[in-house]
């Protein structure tokens, strides 16, 4: 959290312009602190204005047309236009003016602290715009050209206003996810009465009560009751969760079925639901880089265009070439080519709940040679189940899993879940055992029924003399395999694995389709479970029996090699290798602080096919953004063209902003139904590997586990 709230400290620069990013938080602001909306109706009664200013204006622009036919003289008509010239152009030269004028003033002007400009005031992608726009209005007026004055004003506030309301889509998923911040909880006292509060004010610890429709107030922890809760807000799973005592929650999913106590661990601004938001904010708070050396050269480009502006009607004589040259030369086009994709494709991730901290992130995404990929919780599910069971010969399958089951269940090791898992199954009751000793890493043992009863590792039960001659675990290759012995003989084994995820295959053989070549997975397994999971998945390479730091140092060696390296990983044990790579990838992050702190781009689900979809995803947004900053170089080309052969009028020029405008507009919204295929479920689409032939990237001797 403490890397959240450095990032929301520092101020930034927004990718839709700084009123849009004003109207997000301030919708955030609005309900974090419920009893401020100051912020919110100010930038709406802009909005209003606006739109009011627009409307009458073009009325009174449409009569002066109408008057200029009916009367012989021009004076109504140009009475009529200087009055619609006025009424629409004081927003633009009103905005045009606070650019300019003092950061102390301009505060003092518009009501607001310098802290809360950060974030509003004059929207900074119009900021040349305005200007030029604004001399253009003022050198017509001054002509006496009111009509000419009047219809370029109504164009390019028309214009913006669509602008507008076409980004509204791009923050549909953030205020979505921001509306439904719980507000209210109510908290069970020590002597069991309820009280309501305020969300905000719940600490850890704290135990509240929510019934069938509340939101969840908090990140925490059944205590009591059994329900399913939608949580699709957080994760994507479009179905439902069935949730019992121990289980996890998240604040701002739902609660559909029953009665439930909660004891947080999590609320406000620490919560999970918390994090989505900042990072959503976060993401559509960064500027991709064509943008940020645009910034460069803002503060150039307007005397620039006026200098030439000036040339052109010294040379000329002619004002009307000069207006439309400096309406041509608008550049909110070129500025918003790059934000409206960008900020388009952060909406479509933000849909399957692919959450990217920063607009570079995926700049990057679009050149990854190479993933690395940890094994258990990424590639695998995590968790071992028991799928195998050999007894030796002579022995009871039911007594070697009675015997195993019993010595386990005195064990939280993730072995010791999955026999305990297996037996609860088979409904077989374990045994009551004494003397019982854990060997960390190593095994189980104690007294059963007066008997000594071991469950390990073959070495180590070797080690400590008993006879594993008659043990035959040719069936368990690949496998994590459990040895049992009684009175000094093995009795047989149970052969565990963590199954491989039913899309990873699929989601890597994608990749490959995308020219990701190089798909490593590491893992600290023997190097037949390892190599069991590379054949399914469809990796190219492998490293088993690998430490931490090795995970470091394969990312490392491989960006030597030349490679932009993706990691991915759980989170939880990959922050280095999160950490080294060019771009990280954090699977599961959905309450997960160390995902989110290590990881640029969290999954909030575990669904591999995100991968994939994310690669394609920064392609494509590469791609319209080329697209769009092509087509304005050949508009703006073709314009001056027509202008030098006296075909453009200053009307024309503005008509042609407002529709290059709304082209590149309607171009990048196309990124908007990116993702829609994907399942919102995990594990959706199974699909088999193709075989190959694997060698480990460093050799490894077998080992038994």
């Amino acid at each position: 959290m403490a890397l959240l709230a450095r990032r929301r400290a520092t101020p930034r620069r927004d990718a839709l312009g700084d009123d849009t990013m004003s109207q997000i938080q301030a919708v955030a602001q609005d309900l974090d602190n419920q009893h401020d909306h100051g912020e919110a109706r100010q930038d709406q009664r802009k909005v209003d204005f606006r739109i009011q200013a627009t409307l009458l204006g073009g009325v009174i622009l449409a009569v002066a047309l109408i008057a200029r036919w009916i009367f012989d003289s021009n004076l109504q008509s140009d009475l009529l236009a200087a009055a619609a010239a006025i009424l629409m152009g004081v927003p633009i030269v009103w905005e045009a003016l606070k650019t300019v004028l003092p950061e102390g003033l301009r505060h003092k002007l518009a009501g607001t602290s310098p802290d809360a400009a950060q974030d509003g005031g004059a929207p900074r992608d119009h900021a040349a715009t305005n200007q030029l726009v604004t001399v253009a209005l003022l050198f017509a007026f001054g002509a006496q050209e009111y009509v000419t004055s009047a219809s370029i004003a109504f164009l390019m506030l028309l214009a913006q206003l669509l602008e507008e309301r076409t980004a509204v889509g791009a923050r549909r998923e953030i205020e979505s996810l921001v509306r439904i911040t719980p507000t209210r909880a109510r908290k069970l006292a020590d002597d069991g009465s309820e009280t309501e509060v305020p969300a905000a004010e719940l600490l850890p610890d704290d135990r509240v009560i929510v019934r069938p429709g509340d939101n969840i107030p908090g990140d925490g922890v059944v205590e009591t009751g059994e329900t399913t809760v939608n949580q699709a807000n957080i994760t994507g799973e479009s179905i439902p969760v069935d949730k019992a005592v121990g289980d996890e929650v998240f604040s701002g999913t739902i609660n559909e079925t029953g009665v439930v106590t909660l004891r947080i661990t999590k609320a406000g601004k620490d919560s999970t639901l918390s994090t989505v938001k900042n990072l959503i904010l976060q993401a559509a708070g960064t500027r991709p880089a064509v943008v940020r050396i645009l910034d460069r050269y803002a503060g150039f480009y307007t005397p620039t265009i006026l200098m030439i502006a000036a040339i052109v009607l010294f040379w000329t004589g002619e004002l009307y070439i000069a207006i439309s040259l400096l309406l041509i030369a608008c550049p909110v086009e070129i500025i918003m080519a790059g934000p409206t994709a960008m900020v388009a494709s952060l909406s479509a991730a933000a849909r399957v709940r692919v959450l990217i901290k920063s607009v570079s992130d995926l700049e990057v995404a679009q050149r990854v040679t190479a993933i690395v990929f940890d094994k258990t919780g990424t590639l695998t599910h995590g968790e071992l189940r028991v799928t195998r069971m050999r007894p030796v010969e002579g022995v009871d399958g039911a007594r070697l899993l009675r015997l195993a089951a019993s010595l386990e269940a005195n064990s939280r090791h993730p072995v010791a879940r999955a026999v305990n898992a297996i037996a609860a199954k088979a409904k077989v009751e374990p045994l009551e055992v004494d003397a019982f000793e854990e060997v960390a890493g190593r095994g189980v043992q104690g007294q059963i029924q007066g008997a000594a009863v071991m469950a390990g590792r073959r070495a180590w039960l070797e080690d400590q003399g008993v006879d594993c001659s008659g043990l035959d675990t040719s069936e368990g290759q690949g496998m994590s395999l459990l040895t049992v012995a009684a009175e000094g003989r093995a009795i047989g084994w149970l052969g565990l694995e963590d199954k491989a995820r039913a899309e990873a295959a699929g989601a890597l053989t994608q990749l490959d389709h995308q020219g990701v070549k190089t798909r490593v997975m590491i893992t600290g397994d023997a190097r037949g479970a390892a190599e069991r999971v590379a054949r399914e998945v469809g990796v190219t390479d492998f490293q088993a029996e690998a430490l931490p730091g090795d995970k470091l140092d394969l990312v490392k060696a491989l960006r030597d090699k030349g490679h932009t390296v993706a990691v991915v990983g759980d989170g939880v044990n990959d922050g280095p290798a999160l950490a080294a790579g060019d771009i990280s990838i954090a699977m599961g992050a959905a309450g997960s602080d160390v995902a989110v702190e290590s990881a640029s781009i969290a999954l909030m689900s575990n669904n591999l096919d995100r991968i994939p979809f994310l690669v394609h995803l920064s392609k494509r947004t590469i791609t319209v953004v080329r697209q769009n900053l092509i087509g304005l170089m050949c508009y703006i080309l073709f314009m001056v063209a027509l202008l030098a052969t006296g075909y453009i009028t200053p009307v024309i020029a503005a008509v042609g902003h407002g529709v290059s405008g709304l082209a590149v507009i309607f171009n990048s919204a196309r990124l908007f139904r990116e993702g829609e295929h994907l399942s919102l479920d995990d594990d959706a689409k199974p699909a088999a590997a193709p075989a190959r032939k694997l060698e480990p990237i460093v050799p490894a001797a077998p080992a038994t586990a």
